[in-house]
């Protein structure tokens, strides 16, 4: 039987902590270590406990998200770091991107969207919401490179055709399943070559992905609203 996933959770609103636990409690395989009320105690816990998953409030007292973050990622890569946050704190969540964080859910995500996203961060995957992350980077990438004559940035020349597709579907957040679907190929082909294009062009995840194809110009942000 695998070992569980164990989870340090992080929110100033203690309903909102307990909420969290509930959920994540109630399903098998996932158990939750601690709870903090403020950035400091999270990252205390953290270097505690080691939990695979450090599930983390943008907006808390004493150290705020980003920065907790930026210190638990710094004691190693052992916890994977996931961000709540809410729509009207864009400028937060595109710098813990930036940072390296794993992903970041919406506060008011349903359920079972937050139990897949802490599976899917203690696996090593990154979590993109397509529609949350295209609109951040859109929003926030200001100063993108121009593309090629080609229309791919010299940053991607590594890259050959087939990965070049598979990168540009990614950069919409796509998953492996859709990419696959979308270009007719088997869903472990499609794995391997997001395995080739992080290694090629020397990235983390899939967050970090998608920050490199809009700031090289690749994806061309959408004009502010």
């Amino acid at each position: 039987m695998a070992d569980p996933v164990t989870v340090v959770i992080a929110d100033d609103q203690r309903l909102v902590r307990q909420g969290l636990r509930l959920i994540l409690e109630s399903e098998p395989g996932i158990d939750v270590l601690a709870e903090a009320d403020d950035g400091a105690e999270a990252v205390a816990l953290v270097r505690k406990h080691s939990p695979a998953v450090a599930l983390l409030d943008i907006r808390m007292p004493v150290l705020d998200g980003l920065r907790a973050a930026r210190q638990v990622m710094a004691l190693g890569p052992a916890t994977k770091v996931l961000i709540l946050t809410t729509f009207d704190a864009d400028e937060y969540v595109y710098e813990a991107l930036r940072a390296g964080v794993s992903g970041f859910l919406l506060k008011d995500a349903p359920a079972e969207q937050l139990i897949v996203a802490v599976r899917s961060v203690a696996a090593g995957d990154a979590l993109i919401d397509p529609v949350i992350t295209r609109r951040l980077i859109s929003r926030f990438t200001l100063a993108a490179k121009p593309a090629g004559p080609d229309g791919v940035p010299e940053a991607l020349s590594a890259l050959t055709t087939r990965e070049i597709d598979v990168f540009r579907l990614l950069a919409q957040g796509r998953s492996n399943v859709e990419i696959a679907r979308d270009l007719v190929v088997e869903e472990n082909t499609v794995k391997t070559h997001v395995s080739r294009i992080l290694m090629k062009l020397n990235l983390r995840d899939r967050v970090q992905a998608v920050v490199l194809a809009y700031e090289s110009g690749f994806v061309t942000p959408e004009p502010r609203s």
